[in-house]
């Protein structure tokens, strides 16, 4: 049976938006950038105040009972047989793929299954949903793409980013030896395993800074938190951004001049 996420429906009239944690806690910019793509797109955002994580550290800890609990409480949000978007392909992919199983033999299967049919991982929703179209406002740079595994690998969205990049005409998508592997991060592994993570985000950082390029964008604020934090500590002419907000910021265009505002 087919992925229903690879059976794009058309463009709807309203979606839900879930933050995820970090977004939240450290990337708000991302998660407006988002929510101004959808709007832009001509879409109603409704944003659930009552949402919280989606139970991922949790379940991938083993603490199925927690994760379930914390889990739970997200499912009542989305009433409405909308689509729900999320700016993550890790907590995409915990909703998406993980829920069903989750909730299995629970009351609360069948809530279970109907949000996890409705989970986009935004920049897929954009693209093949939207079938959005960028027009490059910014000025040429280069830049490398680092693609989540849970985007990638659970939710097969590797061809996404280079193909909404592929959009900016200024925009040169750097290329790196190391474009499919991890970064290091993956939750808790970078807790419990710091000195394999450590290795791995070097490894990484290293091969993106090889290419030339001096910024890099990612799907997964995660990834974005360990490799920019990593870049920093080792002093590598490194920066990173969401690629939401790469892509608001190269096609929002300039603020308008009021009245009387003479140009630079």
């Amino acid at each position: 049976m087919a992925d229903p996420i690879k059976m794009y429906p058309p463009k709807p009239a309203r979606v839900y938006f879930f933050g995820t944690c970090l977004v939240d806690l450290f990337y708000p910019e991302a998660g407006l950038a988002g929510i101004k793509l959808l709007q832009r797109e001509g879409i109603e955002v409704q944003f659930p105040q009552g949402q919280t994580c989606c139970g991922q550290p949790a379940y991938t800890s083993g603490y199925h009972d927690e994760a379930r609990a914390v889990a739970a409480a997200q499912l009542k949000l989305f009433p409405e047989d909308w689509p729900i978007v999320v700016p993550s392909g890790s907590c995409g992919g915990m909703m998406r793929k993980h829920y069903p199983q989750l909730f299995r033999d629970t009351p609360q299967l069948q809530q279970a299954l109907s949000v996890a049919a409705r989970v986009w991982e935004l920049t897929d929703f954009l693209l093949n949903v939207c079938n959005i179209k960028l027009e490059d406002l910014g000025k040429p740079t280069t830049v490398a793409l680092h693609t989540s595994c849970s985007a990638r690998r659970e939710l097969g969205l590797a061809d996404v980013g280079p193909t909404l990049l592929g959009q900016l005409q200024n925009v040169t998508l750097a290329e790196q030896v190391r474009a499919e592997e991890c970064c290091g991060f993956g939750g808790t592994f970078a807790v419990r395993h710091p000195a394999i993570s450590g290795a791995m985000v070097s490894e990484k950082v290293e091969a993106i800074v090889d290419t030339g390029a001096r910024e890099f964008v990612t799907t997964d604020c995660g990834c974005l938190m360990n490799m920019v934090g990593y870049a920093d500590k080792a002093q590598q002419p490194l920066s990173g951004k969401h690629i939401l907000s790469f892509l608001w910021e190269r096609t929002q265009g300039p603020p308008p001049h009021h009245a009387g505002e003479q140009e630079p």
